[in-house]
């Protein structure tokens, strides 16, 4: 990767430590079988300090982290760092058939900025039938995803607001499990519809943008947007949550998953005349324009 790939705003210095291959050295250890400083996630984030204008990395080390992490406001530049996607992972199933709010089911949450992950899966376990269950819920303004699975049904991605950037990323689910009012940006990442429920509609996108003002949106470049072997929902681009939804989807490879309709309405006519959704130099089965 090129300094030029990522956002102009990600200091060298911390694009150096999301591209180390080793040598990263962690202010603190997770282990779960107790061979670092702690055995939990949340008991590390806990411990990071308030405020910190430099960078607090902490080292998870392979397994399956059954928890709910979050990460407070005041918890500035924290950096996570996993043994891979498939090595390290954080698991939960809060949903909002069980009374959860969307909101509040997140398994990993972050709201203080500057946050950077890498190297690892967080998961919503909770099913289709359990409708809303997030897996990850961000509000980090200059936040970071790279190389980072996210696993879930119905909204499995959260980007609340803010400023995000997902880097070589793996989301999946089933109906509207990329949505939120985030400053998004995706790219080189795999995107894949999962079997949801019978009768199930998929949408990947519900960007909520609510203002005409809002310089909100989500961006899909370089991205493989296609489906799991399994799935056999009918599945769309996206459908407008909020009035003025704005997705773009560009060069991107668009398999025959996607319906030739390509976009789903929400409600009726609802936001039919306010929203932007625009498709640019995508290819493959499923980016022909001619049935949008």
């Amino acid at each position: 990767m090129t300094s030029a790939q990522f956002p102009d705003w990600l200091k060298s210095r911390d694009r150096k430590l999301l591209q180390a291959s080793s040598g990263v050295v962690a202010d603190a250890v997770v282990a779960a079988d107790g061979t670092g400083n702690f055995t939990s996630i949340e008991e590390a984030v806990h411990a990071a300090p308030d405020y910190s204008s430099r960078r607090y990395v902490i080292y998870i080390k392979k397994g399956v982290y059954k928890e709910y992490v979050e990460i407070s406001k005041k918890k500035w530049n924290i950096m996570m760092i996993g043994d891979g996607m498939d090595a390290t992972v954080i698991s939960g199933n809060r949903n909002y058939a069980d009374g959860w709010t969307t909101y509040r089911t997140a398994t990993f949450a972050v709201r203080g900025q500057g946050f950077i992950a890498r190297d690892m899966t967080i998961e919503n376990t909770a099913g289709p039938e359990k409708h809303q269950a997030v897996a990850f819920r961000s509000d980090s303004d200059l936040s970071v995803l790279y190389r980072c699975a996210f696993r879930g049904h119905q909204d499995t991605l959260y980007a609340h607001s803010m400023r995000q950037f997902y880097r070589e990323c793996k989301i999946t689910g089933t109906v509207d499990f990329m949505f939120g009012d985030g400053t998004a940006v995706f790219q080189n990442c795999d995107i894949l519809a999962r079997k949801g429920l019978a009768n199930q509609k998929n949408t990947i996108t519900a960007q909520g943008r609510k203002e005409q003002t809002e310089r909100t949106g989500f961006s899909i470049q370089f991205c493989n947007i296609s489906a799991e072997p399994d799935n056999s929902n009918p599945t769309y681009l996206g459908r407008p949550w909020k009035l003025y939804s704005r997705t773009v989807i560009m060069q991107s490879y668009i398999s025959n998953a996607i319906r030739p309709e390509g976009w789903l309405e929400w409600n009726g006519n609802f936001a039919l005349n306010t929203l932007f959704y625009a498709e640019y130099m995508n290819y493959g089965p499923g980016a022909g324009l001619g049935g949008r």
